[in-house]
């Protein structure tokens, strides 16, 4: 559930600053997408943190 809502959080963080930046629709879909895979890796890094109980 973790890895989820980090990857929903970065696709709209990503969706948000290509939209800052004036980007097009395509744009903001690239950005999101790719903001979203990150935000999930890093999501993935953490639920692995919290369950090994470090």
């Amino acid at each position: 559930m973790i890895v989820f809502a980090f990857a929903v959080f970065g696709a709209l963080l990503g969706a948000y600053q290509a939209r800052k930046r004036g980007g097009q629709r395509l744009d903001l879909a690239q950005y999101g997408a790719a903001y979203g895979m990150a935000f999930a890796i890093l999501g993935l890094f953490v639920t692995v943190f919290l369950s090994r109980g470090l």
